[in-house]
């Protein structure tokens, strides 16, 4: 689907994950895995598109380096912050939002255009969405 949708390159954190992929692993493209990093800051500069957990860092990361962003959200949390913090920067048109079992399906489909850019250098108004998104205030 990646290849499909014009993507040659897929670069993996995988942290602490058993499955770590080989070089060689998909031949529609080129794959690089690895599990820690200081930064990710650059890979995420090279992106066309960013696919992450819904983890409110994550998120404020790539939205901020202005990067289209895919979350994918952890369905099995209980209190599942990461699914309100997801579905409310989607209402606002600042990303896409899926499970894993609907990410194949979310890929296909996604259309990137619709996204508008979160609002920089404003880490007062982040956190005020948070508030709103987590229902705090």
């Amino acid at each position: 689907i990646l290849k499909a949708r014009g993507y040659g390159r897929l670069v993996l954190q995988v942290g602490r994950g058993t499955l770590v992929p080989d070089a060689d692993s998909c031949a529609d493209l080129s794959v690089e895995a690895f599990r820690f990093k200081d930064s990710i800051a650059e890979d995420m500069r090279r992106a066309d598109l960013v696919i992450s957990h819904a983890g409110a860092g994550s998120c404020l990361e790539a939205l901020s380096a202005g990067k289209p962003l895919l979350v994918v959200v952890n369905d099995k949390l209980m209190d599942n912050h990461q699914l309100e913090l997801a579905r409310q920067l989607h209402m606002d048109h600042h990303l896409l939002y899926c499970t894993c079992s609907t990410l194949t399906e979310t890929l296909k489909n996604m259309d990137l255009s619709v996204l508008q850019p979160f609002p920089p250098g404003q880490p007062k108004n982040f956190a005020n969405f948070l508030d709103k998104a987590l229902g705090v205030k």
